[in-house]
């Protein structure tokens, strides 16, 4: 398949997920705990992924799938599609309007395309590899600052109360020297926020593949500096979107 044709197949993937969400947002909700008591997922989570799965049975059946709710589904086709069917879950169950979809699809390892969805406001981020990154169409241009000094900065932390205790004392070290930081709860669309420059750099570890695998390649289409980081101590690995004049700085304070 084109680029074009994925890209269609994680847009009609992304909306049709989006949908199920909005009708379930602000409403109560059946909860089960996951990796701890502050780890949560939704009945809306399983209902988004199941669409999602639902369109990629119908358009891509020979595909590889991994997803956070569901089982690996495994592949004939060298392409495996990485999903996050609600990335935000804990701001979804409190009505904070900072959640969306991600769906990304690689080839032979290779991000190919990515597809961050917020219904809330109706805004579709996508690109390819290669190609620009898009907000509802329209091409994404970027004007980053000159220094982290007058950077806006976004990261997250993790469930784990010890995990966030070691992010709290990296964020400590961030925080003097970057304008200010903003913790917003959802990694993709802090990911997509950063393409369209409502935040001028990104880090987090911790994560996992699904949270990122679309910001990754809307970051770099938008011409962002992007890596992956190595753990550090006892935080695992991680990612870092910058503009390239302010990517070495960051990773030295994050690192």
């Amino acid at each position: 398949m084109s680029p074009e044709e994925l890209l269609s197949v994680a847009t009609e993937a992304a909306r049709r997920a989006g949908e199920i969400l909005l009708s379930h947002y602000g409403s109560a909700r059946a909860l089960r705990t996951k990796s701890s008591a502050t780890d949560v997922v939704s009945e809306a989570d399983l209902a988004s992924e199941r669409a999602i799965r639902d369109v990629l049975a119908e358009r891509v059946p020979d595909d590889a799938i991994v997803g956070e709710e569901g089982d690996d589904k495994p592949g004939t086709t060298g392409r495996r599609w990485i999903v996050d069917p609600l990335d935000g879950t804990v701001n979804f169950l409190y009505g904070i309007p900072m959640w969306c979809v991600s769906v990304a699809c690689e080839s032979d390892g290779r991000g190919e395309v990515g597809v961050i969805y917020d219904p809330v406001r109706d805004e579709l981020f996508t690109a390819t590899a290669g190609g620009p990154a898009l907000l509802n169409g329209s091409e994404l241009r970027l004007e980053p600052p000159g220094e982290l000094g007058q950077a806006l900065v976004a990261t997250g932390f993790g469930y784990d109360a010890r995990r966030r205790a070691l992010q709290a004392e990296v964020a400590a070290r961030v925080l003097p020297r970057a304008r200010d930081i903003r913790r917003g709860g959802a990694a993709a669309l802090d990911l997509a926020w950063c393409a369209a420059g409502r935040i001028d750099a990104y880090w987090e570890r911790g994560i996992k593949i699904w949270d990122i695998a679309a910001g990754e390649i809307l970051c770099a289409s938008a011409g962002l500096h992007v890596e992956r980081l190595d753990p550090s101590g006892e935080l695992p690995w991680g990612v870092l979107a910058a503009p390239p004049k302010l990517a070495s700085e960051l990773r030295s304070l994050v690192s």
